[in-house]
């Protein structure tokens, strides 16, 4: 079976590239370094400031106010959720959410990644509908606030159609795919890593519907960006291959899906010290 990259994979390769782009357009969450798997990432990792933040610090007494306490909110919410504490993040997304909104307004942007980032957690608590929801209304509010050819639109169509994904609706998240990717191809170089983790998924999509002879110049592609750009011995690379090799297998070709088979082995078992998947990796 062809396996998706982990959801943290995938997001610490396809939402980089939209870091100073998105940070732009959203000066009251400049600070924050990160929204969730189905979401915008400003930048890479959790605020390094607040690694101790507890909720008894944003009751409104402690003087952190305004959109500086609705960031704080959402980084503590990430990393419950990173952290599988869903119903203790689930209320902490919602307050940010409302403070935002408050202070924004319901369509300025820094709302759009909020709502992402609560479309990310109902997503991985398997709340398809309502993930589904506030994908759309993200993607909305971004298409109002930045135009529909932003990349930061390309993130939101993205995140829809993996939600769509999830409920095996591939023929609604194809055109968002297909969209998202031109939006990349429009707005980065040919070789940039960005696009890599939507040319994953759209081949992901193709090879479900056993629609080989698509499914593998994408493949190809994204394996050359992450070779290129990550290097050859990246995770995500041995992730790559393996989907790759799936398909292979698929179309009849074992041989050359058993050496690539063989290569993905030898990164994870560099990279993990032994054969598992990246979806087990911490």
């Amino acid at each position: 079976m062809n396996r998706p990259w982990s959801a943290r994979l995938i997001t610490a390769v396809l939402m980089a590239a939209f870091a100073s782009a998105v940070l732009e357009d959203m000066p009251a969450l400049s600070s924050g370094r990160q929204f969730g798997s189905l979401h915008i990432q400003l930048q890479a990792g959790i605020d390094e400031r607040y690694p101790r933040l507890h909720l008894a610090a944003l009751n409104g007494d402690g003087g952190v106010a305004g959109a500086t306490e609705a960031r704080q909110l959402n980084d503590l919410a990430l990393l419950y959720q990173n952290q599988g504490r869903y119903a203790d993040a689930e209320p902490l997304y919602q307050r940010s959410l409302a403070m935002l909104q408050k202070m924004l307004g319901p369509n300025h942007p820094a709302v759009a990644a909020t709502l992402g980032n609560l479309a990310a957690l109902y997503e991985e608590e398997g709340r398809y509908a309502e993930a589904e929801g506030l994908c759309q209304r993200s993607v909305e509010i971004l298409e109002r606030a930045l135009g529909p050819d932003h990349m930061a639109v390309a993130v939101g169509l993205r995140n829809l159609a993996l939600v769509y994904e999830h409920q095996s609706r591939d023929s609604d998240a194809e055109p968002l795919y297909r969209r998202a990717l031109g939006i990349l191809e429009q707005n980065l170089p040919p070789e940039h890593f960005g696009t890599a983790s939507i040319l994953n998924n759209l081949a992901r999509l193709y090879y479900r519907r056993a629609r080989y002879t698509e499914a593998e110049p994408l493949y190809l592609r994204s394996l050359a960006i992450l070779e290129k750009t990550l290097g050859s011995d990246h995770p995500a690379v041995a992730e790559s291959l393996r989907n790759l090799a799936d398909l292979y297998r698929a179309e009849g070709r074992a041989g050359e899906a058993e050496a690539l088979d063989q290569r993905s082995v030898v990164i994870r078992r560099a990279a993990h010290g032994s054969s598992k998947t990246c979806n087990d990796c911490p």
